[in-house]
């Protein structure tokens, strides 16, 4: 019952009509009852004190004060207009000051009425006063949802507070709604759990989330509501796993044979660290059980995920399967292709690339190789899931930087095959545990937490530009052994709104101090053509340049053991996940690298943590977490794609310990009734079959 009042549109709320509602649909996303009910206020403002005018300062954040309108005038021209209402308590008097919405403003104060004033006290001319106010008429004796001691603060717009719905409007708001539903609210959640947690009832919390009597019960209310939204997405992702190991039967890998051993004993070109064999473990056992294998592969730029990957794909051929490795961009396939074939050599198993750049002939040539099974492995980009690549038996997938991909991609792959292959995610933007269990809470995890034998952490130092002669002295140094350097820049123009130096502007200060013929510098960005883009990335990779400036197009595929410097200019304008890939692309060879964060001296607290961040550590999943922390997780690369994180109230920033909670008791739930089908859990069952929009456990996949 309440599910289907829950959906009605808004525009059929009391006091909201079409008008508003086309507002309400567009600033807010609030289309239905059932979003506007979760649409939870911001913070709450302690109504519980009235200041006099006399103890105003303007250190205060906003007060709430009782006074009387004494009068009021309309001031200034069309461009200058501003309505003045002199305001008055038994202390003193002041100001308030509205320079919109004056006409509806003039028409709802009248002078001698009595108000309960509330906002932030400003001095102007040497009185106090405060700019549009929030007014709620003065009814001594009578208690209503508008007077509370903790009042809710919604999130609004300026067109919404023209059809007054600003935070006052969408408390009235809400106080209808719960007024209409909130005895018809059904409980989600089965009585035994919420008993273990100790967690107060969904009527009780939505009433108190809006509309609290006390803070004892709004943390109440918050804990349960947050709990809800972390429970329930892992009741999808972890039966979504259990539906898929119970559904999905996979390629049995149980053959070592002489392409795996001979790879390991002969071809590969340095010992594998205890962190890489752990993993070839983990995929070997996973790849034995007759279950399809989806593992996510996390590991910082340069630990060498793609000798792991290919040692399994190496494993796929031996059992008679292909496999294919799809990455996100050209550069990064041709990469990871060029890689392979280096450590494989010609005379071992057959390779080859696939990109949008394939010529035709070639292409064809390549479709009947692998549809014949001559083809072992191919590498590509978004090419690979094209209707006319057809593999004879596809049985391992491997996805790097998979977050680029949408689900419907991935899921191409997967259906190249009668048996479904096995799926292997490889990512090098370390990911912070709670975003793990929610982005890839249906994945299991492997951590390759050490890097190769001989790589020594790159040491990262923060400078200003004053200090830009010293940057080019250690850079003339470097290059005097024998090292190249990238320099990197936010922008490709000068932008008229941010003062960066710009691509173009620092490759003219880098050739003037770095002149021909005694330096040769590269230059690539976005803007540059694929063909010259490749060529000026291929004069750095052989070494005919020195410097490379460049835009973060280097972000993900160059590897150039030899440059052993890394310099980002305006640094303070990058994320901490983008500065800590930059870094990555030095580091790879074994003598000592550098990264040189080059900022101005006007830095925001969060820039300022940033660069004492990527200073003080080299340690990608520290770096994450505090990433996480600054940014919140809508903001994370890839999780905006991911449908995963709707959540309205948790954050995985500081809900770590519910979010812990809320997977172990779904684990629970399901090793004890995976489908959900005794009595106690049959509600949730059907709640949750109404939240995937009536997709039955079956067909979930």
């Amino acid at each position: 019952m309440a599910e289907q009042i829950l959906k009605t549109q808004i525009e059929y709320l009391k006091g909201i009509g079409s008008q508003r509602a086309e507002i309400l649909k567009k600033d807010l996303g609030i289309y239905t009852y059932e979003d506007l009910l979760q649409h939870y206020p911001f913070r709450y403002i302690d109504r519980t004190r009235f200041y006099k005018i006399s103890e105003l300062n303007p250190d205060l954040p906003s007060v709430q004060i009782l006074g009387r309108v004494v009068s009021k005038e309309i001031l200034g021209d069309k461009s200058t207009k501003r309505l003045i209402a002199r305001f008055k308590d038994e202390t003193g008097s002041m100001e308030l000051v509205w320079f919109q919405s004056i006409r509806w403003i003039d028409k709802n104060i009248q002078a001698g009425s009595v108000f309960i004033v509330f906002g932030k006290p400003v001095i102007f001319n040497g009185h106090f006063s405060i700019s549009h106010p929030e007014l709620e008429p003065y009814q001594p004796n009578v208690v209503n949802k508008g007077n509370l001691s903790l009042q809710p603060v919604y999130s609004s717009t300026e067109k919404l507070k023209q059809f007054n719905l600003d935070s006052k409007g969408l408390q009235r708001a809400q106080a209808t709604l719960i007024d209409m539903v909130i005895r018809s609210i059904e409980e989600t959640i089965p009585n035994y759990i919420l008993q273990k947690h100790n967690l107060i009832s969904l009527q009780k919390a939505l009433y108190h989330i809006h509309f609290p009597e006390n803070v004892e019960l709004l943390k109440a209310a918050e804990i349960r509501i947050k709990f809800e939204e972390l429970f329930f997405i892992q009741l999808k992702l972890l039966r979504t796993k259990v539906i898929r190991t119970q559904k999905y039967k996979g390629a049995i890998f149980n053959k070592v044979g002489d392409n795996f051993n001979t790879f390991f004993a002969k071809k590969l070109p340095f010992s594998l660290t205890d962190a890489q064999k752990r993993v070839i473990k983990e995929i070997r056992k996973d790849t034995q059980g007759g279950i399809q294998m989806n593992r996510l592969l996390q590991g910082d730029v340069g630990s060498g995920k793609t000798v792991v990957a290919l040692m399994i794909m190496l494993l796929a051929i031996d059992n008679g399967y292909q496999a294919c490795i799809m990455a996100p961009t050209e550069i990064l396939a041709q990469q990871h292709y060029l890689s392979i074939k280096d450590l494989l050599g010609d005379d071992f198993v057959s390779v080859e690339l696939l990109t949008g750049s394939t010529l035709k002939k070639a292409r064809l040539s390549l479709h009947e190789r692998l549809e014949n099974g001559k083809l072992d492995i191919l590498v590509g980009t978004h090419a690979l899931i094209e209707d006319s690549v057809k593999f004879k038996n596809l049985g391992l997938v491997v996805i790097d930087e998979q977050h680029r991909f949408g689900v419907e991609q991935r899921a191409k792959l997967w259906r190249k095959n009668v048996i479904p292959p096995h799926v292997l995610v490889m990512t090098a933007t370390p990911i912070p545990r709670t975003l793990a269990m929610t982005l890839y809470g249906d994945l299991d995890v492997s951590i390759i937490n050490e890097l190769p034998e001989g790589r020594k952490p790159i040491k990262t130092v923060h400078l200003y530009h004053s200090q830009r002669l010293r940057m080019f002295g250690f850079m003339r140094e470097e290059i005097a052994k024998g090292r190249q350097i990238y320099i990197v820049y936010p922008l490709i123009k000068e932008s008229e709104k941010l003062d960066l130096l710009y691509l173009e502007a620092g490759i003219e200060a880098i050739i003037d101090e770095f002149p021909m013929p005694e330096y040769q510098v590269s230059i690539v960005h976005g803007k540059l053509g694929a063909k010259q883009k490749a060529s000026e990335m291929q004069r750095f990779v052989r070494g005919e340049t020195q410097i490379m400036v460049a835009t973060t197009v280097i972000e993900v595929g160059v590897n150039v053991p030899n440059a052993s410097v890394m310099i980002i200019e305006n640094a303070e304008r990058f994320g901490l996940s983008q500065l800590h890939q930059l870094r990555g692309r030095v580091g790879r060879g074994a003598e000592q690298s550098f990264c040189v964060l080059m900022s101005g001296n006007k830095l925001s607290t969060d820039a300022r943590t940033r660069l004492e961040t990527m200073v003080k550590t080299n340690d990608g999943f520290e770096i994450a977490e505090i990433d996480l922390q600054l940014r919140g997780p809508g903001n994370i690369e890839g999780t905006q794609q991911s449908g995963v994180l709707d959540l309205k109230l948790a954050n995985l920033s500081f809900d770590q310990k519910l979010l812990i909670e809320a997977r172990e008791t779904v684990k629970q739930l399901l090793e004890d009734d995976p489908e959900l089908k005794s009595e106690t859990n049959l509600p949730l069952r059907q709640f949750f079959e109404q939240k995937t929009d009536g997709i039955s456990w079956d067909k979930i996949s």
